[in-house]
């Protein structure tokens, strides 16, 4: 995906860039690269796939909701910060929280957010089941991108969700885990409200967004230590 044609396609799904926000992508674009000589941030590192693969489908979350009118969102297990850190760029209004466990990523994020002059935007070291027992119901969406499975992901994510609010994951094709993930959405209190599936332009990989939207207040019980929810996931 050229540059060309990553403004199209985000024209496609009703968001407008601008030069500054393109330079923007350029920067972080390049910092990935040099800091992935030192780090391992991602396997793709051809500019047109990075385009492609990270930043575009990054956006395509704004097929199932309008973040323009919202305060706040964090994206859990951010990585390179796909999709929270390119979500920042388009939306520079919205308060960003990303969410990772590994010190080296962190840094990373920092360096980009400084070097991007990026603003309203937090960087948290932790485990997400640990960050959640401070931060009940407190963000608009929830965000994570093929973290984990869907029904462990619920588990992480929806505590941190306001009530009539929504957890956002964005996976590839899904249809065996949401079937497994029914009872973890009973317990957790959320509804599965939309299901996005699409093709990735140009290659033509699947994808599948899922709007979940959180009912009524998750129980204190969850999120449980890691080590449960992976030896007895919901």
């Amino acid at each position: 995906m050229t540059e060309k044609e990553f403004i199209e396609y985000l024209k496609k799904i009703n968001i407008k860039i601008n030069d500054e926000q393109l330079k923007q992508f350029d920067r972080y674009y390049q910092l990935l690269i040099e800091w992935n000589e030192k780090i391992n941030l991602t396997s793709i590192i051809d500019k047109k796939q990075v385009y492609l693969k990270h930043f575009y489908d990054s956006a395509t979350i704004a097929q199932v909701i309008d973040l323009n009118n919202l305060d706040n969102l964090c994206d859990v297990g951010t990585g390179a910060g796909f999709p929270g850190l390119v979500l920042k760029i388009l939306y520079p209004n919205l308060n960003v929280t990303l969410i990772d466990s590994l010190n080296k990523r962190i840094k990373f994020l920092e360096k980009v957010i400084v070097e991007l002059g990026l603003k309203k935007v937090e960087v948290i070291h932790a485990r997400v089941e640990e960050y959640a027992k401070n931060n009940r119901e407190k963000f608009d969406v929830v965000t994570a991108r093929a973290v984990a499975p869907l029904n462990i992901l619920l588990e992480y994510c929806l505590p941190l969700v306001k009530v009539e609010k929504y957890f956002i994951p964005m996976k590839g094709n899904i249809s065996q885990e949401i079937g497994e993930c029914q009872k973890a959405l009973k317990i957790l209190n959320g509804i599965v409200i939309e299901k996005k599936e699409f093709l990735l332009p140009i290659e033509n990989s699947h994808r599948t967004i899922l709007k979940i939207k959180k009912m009524s207040a998750t129980s204190n019980e969850y999120p449980r230590k890691n080590s449960e929810i992976k030896k007895r996931p919901l």
